[in-house]
């Protein structure tokens, strides 16, 4: 039955009837470059949101919702169907070391030995695949991971390669042991003084040939200078790998101003896609040019910090701790540099507009550098001044990250790679307060998640299942370590991405999928907010996107 009569509307013609639906359904689309859709999409923006679209122009985002939508508002040049699969913000490294992993990639893998002889093994490998290297170098070796678990020595080192200099470097980057080549043209000896650092004698007084913190710098002088030419293919294969683990933008922690005018330089020439806040180192050079300067701020390089050390490592005792290790009770480990030094760089960057950033292991590191923070900040909280690895602090300063408003820049994976023996060189009370990640976020409100590869695996999921699970590569311990400090996988997920990029006085340019943002985005098989976590490290990065162009795909 009708609900009008005929005549209750005028006739409308065939012509007018098309006239109507052109201008009802043509309306102009705005062009743009890139819409990606039938996705599950983590923006990780203030509400932690879920979207299934977004839309990409000249290297942002600019729409992000439901796909019919967009696809009604938006004409896209290429339309992606991401099949159903996962996306995030493009990871962020919040403390790496990219150019020491793409120069030691000619070198010997010397991770995960598990014992001097496998040590030699592989550096004799390498010797007969760069036959004409002019010095041999390894990475990675860690003495606790073996039976002795005692410092190696020189000694096989100088009856295998008596004529060419080697050195090979502990797994955290603050020890190495060279022969006796490599020392002699250093002209290092029994007698050559050291402050801040380790000449390694045997009960003799001779040398060992182990190396700890400054006592490393004694081989700059004899050290290979590579060229921009030499270092481009290494720095392009590490690129390579770490696309292929999803990672966009990188915090590279104490660089010469050399290696950030190569970075820049190849990212101008668009052959690294790589986006990079590089710290600086802080030699007086550095900081006399910088401060000169000025903050650096390209669409892919950001230069705002300085990169400090105050100590070394756990692993090699020279984490520098208020009361003695306790399986050394006479040591207590070192600061690198003199309190006073420390007070007096903090000053002249306070009144500067770039960042102090300073590498600080042990109990007492932290609380010095802590308190030179608050010193020297005067109650600016939001200058993001950053302690970079946090790992050893007292209850007395944890409050002091919220209170003087200081970044904790920490790596999950150490937490779970240092568990099997921090414990000897800490005892049960000071451990409780090591690598507590989520009591660090508790006093500030965010923390920076890293690697610091090579120390630890490039690929930032292992951190992220650390982090979440307190667990190793096997899943070891059932329970997790400590599991208090796990911290939820909402947060770690911010950690990776939009807290590090926080951490920079970046946040308003990276780390969420939402308008306005750099269109930097990774595709994964696997839900990191849902999985089961023996599944997280095995998550798959499909694919990588960099400004809105593809730079890797899984084959």
């Amino acid at each position: 039955m009708a609900l009008f009569p005929p005549t209750a509307f005028p006739k409308i013609t065939a012509p007018l009837l098309a006239l109507a639906l052109l201008s009802s359904c043509g309306a102009k689309r705005e062009a743009v470059d890139l819409l990606v859709t039938n996705a599950t999409v983590y923006t990780v923006d203030s509400t932690f949101s879920k979207a299934e679209a977004f839309v990409v122009k000249d290297g942002k985002f600019v729409a992000v919702g439901p796909a019919t939508d967009l696809k009604a508002k938006y004409q896209a040049a290429k339309e992606v169907n991401a099949e159903g699969k996962f996306i995030y913000p493009g990871f962020y490294d919040a403390h790496c070391h990219f150019y020491r992993y793409a120069m030691g990639l000619t070198g010997a893998d010397l991770v995960g030995t598990k014992s001097w002889a496998q040590v030699i093994e592989r550096l004799q490998e390498t010797r007969r695949k760069y036959p004409k290297a002019r010095w041999l170098t390894g990475w990675g070796w860690d003495q606790n991971d073996w039976p002795n678990k005692q410092f190696p020595t020189k000694d096989t080192l100088d009856r295998l390669f008596p004529d060419v200099p080697v050195y090979i470097t502990r797994v955290d980057g603050h020890a190495g042991l060279a022969n006796q080549k490599l020392l002699d043209q250093a002209g290092i000896t029994a007698r050559t003084p050291i402050s801040g650092g380790v000449i390694g004698r045997n009960a003799q007084g001779r040398l060992t040939g182990l190396l700890v913190d400054k006592a490393q710098g004694l081989l700059g002088s004899v050290y290979p200078v590579t060229t921009a030419a030499e270092d481009t293919p290494l720095l392009m294969q590490a690129q390579q790998n770490c696309l292929a683990v999803g990672l966009t933008s990188l915090a590279e922690a104490g660089l010469e101003k050399m290696d950030i005018d190569i970075l820049d330089s190849l990212q101008r020439l668009n052959q690294l896609h790589l986006r990079f806040n590089a710290m600086v180192r802080a030699s007086p050079e550095n900081v006399a040019y910088y401060l000169k300067k000025g903050p650096v701020q390209t669409d892919r390089l950001t230069v705002n910090s300085f990169k400090v050390l105050a100590d070394g490592a756990l692993g090699s005792r020279g984490a520098c701790l208020l009361s003695p290790y306790t399986d050394k009770p006479k040591e207590i480990g070192f600061l690198i540099q003199t309190v006073k030094e420390y007070r007096a760089l903090a000053r002249q960057l306070a009144a500067s507009k770039f960042q102090m950033n300073t590498h600080a292991i042990g109990d007492s590191a932290n609380r010095i550098i802590l308190n030179i923070y608050g010193e020297a900040l005067k109650g600016q909280k939001d200058r993001r001044w950053r302690i970079e690895h946090a790992q050893v602090i007292t209850p007395a300063d944890m409050p002091k990250f919220g209170q003087f408003g200081i970044v904790p820049s920490v790596q999950p994976t150490h937490a779970t790679s240092d568990m099997y023996w921090a414990g000897e060189r800490l005892g049960a009370e000071r451990l409780k307060t090591a690598y507590a990640y989520k009591e660090l976020l508790k006093q500030y409100g965010q923390l920076a998640l890293g690697s610091d590869f090579p120390v630890e695996n490039i690929n930032p999921l292992f951190g992220f299942h650390a982090a979440v699970a307190r667990q190793d590569a096997k899943n070891y311990p059932a329970t997790g370590f400590q599991m208090e400090n796990a911290i939820s996988r909402p947060d770690a997920l911010r950690g990776m991405t939009t807290w590090a990029a926080h951490a920079a006085f970046e946040e308003k340019r990276k780390g969420q999928i939402k308008p306005g943002m750099l269109a930097d985005f990774v595709v994964l098989d696997t839900d990191l907010l849902a999985a089961p976590k023996e599944k997280l490290r095995g998550a798959q990065v499909l694919q990588t996107w960099i400004g809105g162009e593809k730079v890797f795909r899984r084959k």
